[in-house]
């Protein structure tokens, strides 16, 4: 006989059945607020961006970083799409303000862009930092960092970049 089957016995059935009641009650409390905290993550709206576009305008601004420039090829490579995706998502990031798109004729971020772009930049920065301090190995930090970044809480972000600047201090000195 287990441990739950003998206290059952030290219970009369209505103390049984209130104390069960009772847990029933705790995991449909703790199931509702997980439910309710997944509802919340998700009203979130970043200014009408999803996740792939802030990809996007990130790679582009990281590739303009490294050689002036940047291709549908080149973000093709980087993203792991095809060209015509790669088009199709420059066509709606022209239209939302983002970057400045001419087919055949390139594409330049608009400050609005750049803004987000250096956000994530930053964002997955903190991320790197904080997985390698705890003894991620680089290639899987910044795979994790990428995969997380979007999904911050601005709030999470100030407390994890303060972590991390503390502790770059507290090793220079």
């Amino acid at each position: 006989m287990d441990n739950d089957q003998n206290s059952d016995r030290n219970f009369s059935k209505t103390e049984l059945r209130d104390y069960r009641e009772s847990r029933l009650s705790q995991r449909t409390q703790a199931s509702e607020t997980r439910l309710e905290s997944i509802r919340d993550a998700n009203r979130i709206v970043r200014r009408s961006r999803t996740d792939r576009m802030e990809d996007y305008l990130e790679v582009v601004y990281e590739l303009v970083r490294r050689k002036g420039y940047a291709t549908t090829v080149d973000i093709s490579d980087y993203l792991n799409v095809s060209s015509p995706s790669v088009t199709s998502m420059m066509k709606k990031l022209d239209e939302k303000g983002f970057l400045r798109y001419e087919k055949y004729r390139g594409m330049s971020l608009t400050d609005e862009g750049i803004e987000v772009a250096k956000a994530m930049h930053k964002r997955h920065g903190i991320l790197a930092d904080f997985f390698r301090m705890i003894g991620v190995q680089n290639d899987i930090a910044n795979e994790d960092a990428e995969g997380i970044e979007h999904h911050l809480h601005p709030e999470t972000l100030k407390k994890l970049e303060e972590f991390v600047n503390s502790h770059k201090l507290a090793e220079k000195t």
